[in-house]
């Protein structure tokens, strides 16, 4: 019963909006979407972050499984098969400095809470350029070490994306809490679809075919007027 409930207290740890990994910095081109009016109301947010979920299920999702199970099988290659998979599939520089931003900073992290000779050598491998440190990967590792699920690992994740997406939400859509709860609450009805495809897919398998969000990403990259990081 204790390392059940440490593994639960970890996972929600790790998945609280307000651990220190820099999402809020973030809106997943949702700052594009409101500004072009794509995005205006409940509705069309929840349509929005939908289409995010998918996307980050059959890309970051998986890369996040594998390096997980590589960790499991003291196959360090895996993980960085994994990791570079992951950048592969970010078709955008905002997508590729967010990933990166936020691995490495769970990496640096997780060094400080716990001790961990893998997470201590991936680090190394990032400060070294010899991997672009993604966040997928960093997960996969970080929820490994510290014995949750692999199932707990995915749910993780996608809370972690739709919730960046409602959280910028706040700031520059007309919703209401009551508006993004909601979406987060549905959102969850999904995830054992996604799941159980994401956890059958090997990393040739990953695909991240969603132009309307790269171009709304390439447009906030070249914009002038933005609350969100690019």
């Amino acid at each position: 019963m204790s390392d059940n409930a440490t593994t639960v207290m970890r996972l929600l740890e790790f998945t609280d909006s307000a651990f220190p990994v820099g999402t809020f910095s973030f809106s997943n081109g949702l700052e594009t979407a409101a500004g072009l009016g794509l995005v205006h109301d409940a509705a069309t947010l929840e349509e929005y972050t939908r289409d995010i979920a998918r996307q980050v299920a059959f890309t970051d999702g998986v890369a996040a499984l594998h390096a997980y199970r590589s960790y499991g099988l003291g196959r360090y290659e895996g993980i960085l098969a994994a990791d570079r998979q992951a950048i592969l599939c970010k078709m955008n520089a905002e997508a590729r400095l967010m990933t990166r931003r936020m691995g490495k900073k769970l990496a640096e992290l997780a060094g400080r809470i716990f001790p961990d000779p893998t997470v201590a050598r991936w680090l190394g491998d990032i400060a070294g350029d010899r991997t672009p440190g993604t966040y997928p990967a960093a997960q996969g590792i970080v929820f490994a070490a510290c014995g949750i699920s692999e199932r707990d690992l995915f749910c993780s994740h996608q809370y972690g994306a739709v919730n960046m997406v409602v959280s910028a939400a706040l700031r520059c859509v007309r919703v209401s809490h009551y508006d993004t709860q909601r979406i987060l609450f549905r959102a969850a009805e999904t995830l054992g679809d996604l799941y159980a495809q994401a956890s059958e897919m090997e990393l040739d398998d990953m695909y991240a075919f969603v132009p309307q969000i790269d171009i709304l990403a390439s447009l906030h990259e070249k914009g002038t007027q933005r609350m969100f990081m690019n």
